[in-house]
């Protein structure tokens, strides 16, 4: 990471971009020297250095752009959405109902949970073995808050240069104005992001009206404050530290990365050596590379490494340092591409793209490609196949079987309806049983047999099976319940489960 408040690298902003300007790497610490008190307080000091993005434009800067635009439309506006006369989307803890348009998940559907977990990884493993980091530099909330913050920060501080002069001038009004300009606009924004994310928890129409009026539970507030505080503390301190030191996904990358994955990548051959030079010489009479050693590269990077020192964990694939460069080899009249999308052996090979990309599909691509394919249709399959009306059957341990008068023999269970429909269902409940005949079966208080479920509801039913006595013998019998519309119901829905019968002596 470069120290940017070094003094020359500051001044570089100050002149053309394509000047040479040198830049202090930083120190190189071998684990098993010894360090002084002075080199160690260097070492942290430089590791705590305050990064200084410098705005760029290009076509990664717009894809940026848009991934951000995309997402946050998404994930503000998703909650406001209708379906039905209640909200498209609500996961309602209280309720233990997971509500996702027409779909209603259930405790029991923990199942589906855990397949979406399942292709989440092999997504993320396939998308990591092709492309690196992309997702990081693209879509990952943490880039993409960060992006927003200080897109805030520049419009109000200005750009880099300006940011730097302000930090490092002693506090006046017009300082403490500016600063505090800065954090009200992102503490309005991490309020808005930290109540948008609860109102996928509790219905948001109720939650905007409760805030307005202050009139929220204290667990609301306490969610809604630390979601704020989270989102502020992320996107506008913490930043680039949550990438390097704190994300796991940054760690366990360079097990799936290999010489042939794309990543943002410095070509050394066509670059090296670097130094500076006029745009009128010809650089390669002079045995210099391409490039020209200005650090625009370092300088846009929103984690604040030099890419030209090969790949390295902290880079998150934004490809700022692309756009950057490209704009400087045009003030050069060199070729684009010094830095680039591209693979390792794709650079030391010299191959274009194409070739490039043919070397990626590997056995363990097409591994993850079969995994991700299966699980996908397997979530498909088992949704399309899944049945709206759903049975659970519990015996009444107090009383297996017992004789009550009229020559009876009588078991008691209690029958869990569930309905995963918008539609209220009269389902009829009856049993059938290989040795058995006659059975009567009474739900509730009722000698009717039909159950009244309103809908996405559940209904707890005590079920009174009866059996004549002088019809069995003694024993445990096989028990089919069966829970099933009406004829009058517009669905066509039944569910059916196993049990027994017991006939005491």
């Amino acid at each position: 990471m470069s120290n940017d408040r070094s003094t020359e690298d500051r001044n570089s902003e100050q002149v053309p971009a394509w000047q040479p300007v040198q830049i202090q790497r930083p120190t190189q610490v071998s684990s098993s020297a010894g360090l002084t008190e002075e080199e160690t307080t260097r070492v942290i000091d430089e590791f705590r250095a305050k990064i200084y993005p410098r705005s760029v434009t290009g076509i990664f800067a717009r894809w940026r752009i848009i991934l951000v635009l995309f997402t946050q439309v998404i994930f503000y506006g998703l909650p406001w959405l209708q379906w039905n006369d209640r909200q498209a989307v609500l996961f309602d803890l209280a309720a233990r109902k997971f509500y996702i348009f027409g779909m209603v998940l259930w405790p029991q559907d923990v199942f589906y949970m855990a397949v979406i977990l399942i292709i989440s990884a092999y997504g993320l493993f396939l998308f990591t073995a092709l492309a690196g980091r992309l997702f990081c530099g693209y879509a990952c909330p943490q880039t993409v808050y960060t992006e927003i913050f200080m897109w805030i920060e520049r419009k109000v501080e200005g750009d880099r240069v300006a940011r730097i002069r302000l930090d490092e001038e002693p506090w006046s009004f017009r300082k403490f104005r500016i600063k505090a300009t800065k954090h009200i606009l992102w503490i309005a924004v991490a309020w808005w992001t930290g109540s948008t994310f609860i109102g996928y928890f509790a219905p948001i129409r109720e939650l905007g009206s409760d805030l307005i009026n202050f009139e929220l539970g204290p667990w609301q507030w306490f969610w809604i404050i630390f979601y704020s505080l989270a989102t502020w503390g992320n996107a506008g301190f913490l930043r680039e530290s949550v990438c390097k030191y704190m994300c796991p996904y940054a760690r366990f990358q360079s097990v799936m990365v290999d010489s042939d994955t794309f990543v943002v990548t410095y070509d050394k051959i066509r670059g090296e050596p670097r130094g500076g030079r006029s745009r009128k010489v010809d650089h390669h009479e002079m045995g210099l590379g391409d490039c020209i050693d200005c650090t625009v590269c370092v300088q846009v990077c929103p984690t604040g490494i030099d890419i030209r020192n090969g790949l390295q964990y902290m880079c998150i694939g934004c490809g700022a340092c692309i756009d950057a460069c490209d704009q400087i080899m045009d003030k050069m009249n060199y070729p684009k591409g010094l830095i680039r999308y591209t693979s390792e052996n794709g650079m030391l090979e010299g191959l274009d793209n194409k070739q490039a990309r043919k070397r990626l599909f590997k056995p363990r691509v097409y591994v993850y490609l079969t995994l991700l394919a299966f699980f996908i249709i397997a979530f498909l399959v088992s949704v399309a196949m899944r049945t709206p009306l759903r049975m659970d059957i519990m015996r009444d341990r107090g009383a297996l079987g017992r004789e009550v008068p009229g020559g009876l023999i009588e078991n008691v269970y209690r029958i869990q309806l569930i309905n995963m429909t918008e539609e209220p269902l009269d389902l009829e409940i009856t049993a059938q049983g290989k040795d058995l005949e006659n059975v009567h079966v009474r739900a509730g208080d009722s000698d009717s047999a039909v159950v009244k479920v309103a809908p996405f509801a559940k209904e707890w039913v005590p079920l009174v099976i009866q059996v004549p006595l002088g019809e069995v013998k003694p024993g445990l019998y096989d028990l089919q319940l069966k829970a099933q519309t009406l004829e009058s119901e517009e669905l066509d829905l039944k569910a059916e489960e196993k049990t027994s019968f017991f006939v005491p002596n």
